[in-house]
């Protein structure tokens, strides 16, 4: 991102931003360009030239030439995070739904991160419980460090709230399907297009073996 530009939000752009959040929460997928501009009662070019501002500020990350490929990375209310610092990261146990993600009472204490590029956003910690994932390198007991963000792009591996639970699984996204698929042939995916409880909490950017 250019140092010289603001990051501050006009408000205008905190419209599109808290609408993109809320449908993504919703939806476990962020909106079109056309949808936003329905929501907000706004034409589509207002609605793509907020965004280029957006991503300009290094709130959003787009893929040229793809639909519903808009990546949160930023909030308004989010600090900026040096990609090249080393960072403490609290580690967080089971989450109940509606409480706040970085409430106090669930801090298990701190994982310190060696210097890594991991882009922009709050970073949070989950233990792993499980061995639905040694496929892909994560196993039992490890942490997961999670850039926290309400929606993520197919593919990636996520930490994701199902009732009171997070899960850690890789997000399948089809044209009329949203699945949580575990890296382990003994387990099923979890078909959460229809789940009114399902909520992305963010996506796994590294792995930390258990001591």
């Amino acid at each position: 991102m250019n140092s010289n530009i603001p990051t501050k939000l006009t408000r205008g752009q905190k419209r599109v931003l808290e609408a993109l959040i809320v449908f993504s929460q919703n939806h476990g997928y962020p909106p079109s360009t056309r949808e936003l501009a329905k929501i907000l009662g706004i034409k589509a070019p207002s609605v793509h030239e907020q965004l280029g501002k957006l991503e300009e500020k290094g709130f959003i990350r787009r893929q040229k030439n793809k639909a519903r490929t808009i990546d949160i990375v930023r909030t308004s209310m989010e600090p900026e995070n040096d990609e090249h610092e080393g960072v403490s990261v609290p580690i967080l146990g089971n989450i109940a739904a509606g409480l706040p993600l970085f409430a106090e009472e669930h801090c298990l204490g701190h994982l310190e991160l060696p210097t890594m590029s991991r882009g922009r956003g709050r970073l949070f910690a989950l233990r792993v419980r499980g061995d639905s994932m040694v496929d892909c390198g994560i196993n039992d007991h490890d942490y997961v460090i999670v850039r926290q963000q309400p929606v993520a792009e197919r593919g990636d591996i996520v930490a994701a709230l199902l009732g009171d639970e997070a899960t850690v699984k890789r997000l399948r996204i089809a044209v009329d399907s949203i699945l949580l698929v575990p890296e382990n042939s003994k387990y099923s995916p979890i078909d959460v297009t229809s789940r009114e409880d399902f909520r992305i909490l963010g996506k796994v950017i590294h792995t930390m073996k258990s001591e």
